[in-house]
């Protein structure tokens, strides 16, 4: 790891303060409890701040759920920078608002939300410095999303759907009114992709529209279609960048206001037998073709100017023979041919987000480190990376930096396993980090929230491998605990100390389990070797490290029982998980969330397919190794483990069909087991109730299984 900042050892002392901040309240500490269902579900959800270029303030989303979906509030708070002026809320309205960002003079922010009468989200402007409300610029029939300001603040760039063959709003109208009236239902594909993780891809086109603005910041005219007539958008393989969500094409103007730098692909027709790659575009608002600014294999997204306007920075995947590579920030000098160079080479780790200074000589971004995201900063250059944010607890992300501010600050979400994401300020030359956001202040002040533990092994194959170690509230180190093994998804994702909402930690110890979390082969922020290294191993190296693990903690924690161990995740720790149904039988039970148990099933019916097979050494029908010897399914008639198995119907990445014929196999081998199909959810648990009932069904699954008698049956 490279040589640590002097001010680092400063700001490990600052976040030890910020977590006393944020965990003192009128509780004491002999009357905390253990959290409930209520406490995590019903915490206010903070998200990432977004500066004023100024750096004057803060527009903060944050959510106030609730268990009836009528009754969720999510709004925008605009939060002072100087720490004193108290924070006010900006809007009041029950649809969220997204997309937020700053006029440059900072008086001005425009979002997307869908308010009483919108049939689809829409583009809207507050203007923080006359008051009032906020004004509708967009009504287009099929939304607007993702606003961007030009640099003189008189034009707006956006995102929409086009339907196919529609040259002006017209024809999208007319185009949009035929389909709400026709009298059949189907879906029709002629080639990939066909759906999106919960979502079926309908033959609309996203777009980017340019909206001219008065100068009291009113419409002047409607929107354009920049690639109303470009071939390359009308190309069938041209979309963004594939999101959780749809597509983003991450949008910037250009320094003189005249051009966008955009991200596209033209190869996701290929999806079903290439790696689909995106690259930078310029698109002249005066009209033409986009033009291509990253010719070659590589991925590019995020891109960003520097402030002096004479740098353009992204993240950039190269393109490998492996399915996982590292992202890494580069930067170009802004001209007419581009020349990108590396930036943030010297760490080996995969950049998440990050910012550039106000002098445009510094780079700070976050990233994925043993268990915490951490802050590192870089020359604009290259070179050196010294991290800043040594923290031995939390997690921080979604950094940002005004660019127009008289000083440099940077602000971001900070969270740890005890504490939901709040915004904080940080001062890297002072050493400083302050709480600007304590919203869920009193809520976690009066539960017990052990903080996580970490500890290493080497494992069979001579890897260090990380592992957290999480305590239950009311923790008696003289009485034996049963085990936990929750097994994290992705694979090239972590456990870390951070606030989880699916699988919450102190949540599921709460009823006295000790939980055991472990970085397999496969997770990030151990480097980019060791994320590949899961490549044509996808299940038997990870599981035998899980056990491992469980070895372990037993030798070094004497509080945990031997006896009494459970083991389940969900996604790709589902399939690890099912994994292990055939692998082991050192666990009383385990828990399976929409996880795989035919690696050809899932293959063939998830919204992902060529990366799995360049995973597994090629296509099903080859039948390589991996496809022979690490498929579940062929282990059936080794189950014994009674299994908790829960899905939602709505789920297209790991579809139900998978769950479905593990349920088949188990009730045919006569395994205890017991099935949970949530109708309307898809990969993750959403609603409230839902969530609930997940819980209470791990929780008695659990209780069954552990209690100190309780065995399972060995069914043949």
């Amino acid at each position: 790891m490279n040589n640590m900042m002097p001010q680092s050892r400063l700001l490990c002392a600052a976040v030890t303060t910020l977590l006393l901040v944020f965990a003192t309240a009128a509780a004491a500490q002999d009357s905390k409890r253990a959290i409930t269902h209520e406490d995590l579900w019903l915490m206010k959800r903070v998200g990432a701040p977004q500066p004023s270029p100024d750096g004057r303030w803060l527009v903060v989303p944050v959510t106030d759920p609730a268990y009836d979906q009528s009754k969720v509030m999510s709004d925008l708070w605009l939060i002072a920078t100087d720490g004193r002026t108290p924070a006010r809320r900006l809007t009041s309205t029950r649809r969220g608002e997204a997309g937020v960002v700053w006029s440059d003079d900072s008086k001005r922010i425009a979002f997307s939300t869908q308010r009483d009468g919108d049939d689809a989200p829409q583009i809207y402007l507050l203007d923080l410095s006359a008051g009032g409300e906020a004004q509708r610029l967009t009504s287009m029939v099929t939304g607007a999303t993702d606003p961007v300001f030009a640099p003189d603040g008189r034009r707006l760039a956006f995102q929409s759907l086009v339907y196919p063959g529609a040259t002006s709003r017209e024809d999208n109208e007319r185009l949009h009114k035929e389909r709400a009236e026709r009298k059949w239902n189907a879906r029709i594909y002629d080639g990939f992709p066909i759906r999106n993780w919960d979502k079926w891809r309908d033959d609309r086109r996203a777009r980017l529209f340019i909206l001219a603005l008065n100068a009291d910041g009113t419409p002047q005219g409607l929107a354009i279609n920049l690639f109303a007539t470009s071939s390359l958008a009308a190309a069938p393989g041209f979309a963004g960048r594939n999101t959780n969500d749809g597509e983003a094409f991450d949008v910037v103007f250009t320094p003189d206001g005249q051009s966008l730098v955009f991200v596209a692909t033209n190869n996701q027709d290929a999806a079903a037998y290439e790696f689909v790659r995106t690259a930078l575009y310029r698109q002249d608002l005066a009209g033409g073709e986009p033009r291509l600014l990253t010719p070659g294999e590589d991925s590019f997204e995020t891109p960003r100017f520097s402030p002096d306007g004479r740098t353009l920075f992204a993240r950039r995947e190269p393109r490998t023979d492996k399915v996982y590579n590292s992202m890494r920030l580069v930067a170009s000098p802004w001209g007419t041919a581009l020349a990108f160079r590396p930036v943030s080479a010297a760490l080996d780790r995969s950049v998440d987000s990050y910012a550039i200074a106000p002098d445009s000589r510094r780079v700070f971004f976050t990233a994925d480190d043993a268990g915490n995201q951490k802050l590192y900063a870089v020359a604009a250059s290259g070179g050196a990376v010294r991290e800043l944010f040594a923290v031995g607890n939390g997690s921080l992300h979604d950094i940002a930096i005004p660019e127009r501010a008289q000083r440099l600050a940077l602000y971001g979400n900070w969270e740890s396993a005890a504490v939901p994401a709040e915004v904080v300020a940080i001062n890297p030359a002072a050493g400083s980090v302050v709480p600007l956001t304590q919203f869920n202040r009193e809520r976690v002040a009066a539960l017990d929230l052990p903080p996580v533990e970490h500890f290493w092994f080497e494992s069979a194959q001579g890897r260090r491998v990380h592992s957290l170690v999480v305590r239950p509230a009311g923790f008696d180190p003289s009485k034996k605990n049963p085990l936990l093994v929750l097994i994290h998804g992705g694979p090239h994702s972590s456990w870390s100390d951070q606030w989880v909402l699916r699988w919450n930690y102190h949540l599921l110890a709460a009823p006295g389990y000790v939980l055991l979390l472990t970085n397999y082969t496969g997770s990030v922020g151990f480097g980019e070797q060791f994320a590949q290294s899961i490549q044509g191993d996808p299940l038997k190296t990870p599981g035998d490290e899980i056990n491992q693990a469980a070895d372990e903690a037993i030798k070094r924690f004497a509080f945990i029982d031997s006896s009494r161990q459970c083991a389940g995740g969900a996604s790709y720790g589902g399939h690890l998980s099912n994994w292990l149904q055939g692998t082991t039988t050192r666990y009383r039970c385990l828990l399976s969330h929409a996880g795989l148990v035919n690696l050809e099933a899932q293959w063939g019916t998830s919204d992902v397919t060529y990366p799995r097979e360049v995973n597994n050494g090629g296509p099903p029908w080859e039948q390589g190794a991996v496809w022979r010897e690490q498929n579940p399914i062929r282990l059936a008639a080794k189950w014994r483990t009674p299994v908790l198995l829960t899905v939602g119907e709505q789920d297209f990445r790991v579809p139900l069909n998978n769950t479905l014929e593990y349920w088949s196999a188990l009730q045919r081998m006569q395994v205890p087991s017991r099935l949970v199909v949530f109708p309307d959810e898809n990969h993750w648990i959403l609603s409230g109730e839902n969530s609930r009932l997940f819980y209470n069904e791990i929780d008695t699954w659990l209780a069954k299984w552990l209690a100190p008698q309780a065995l399972p049956s060995r069914a043949n």
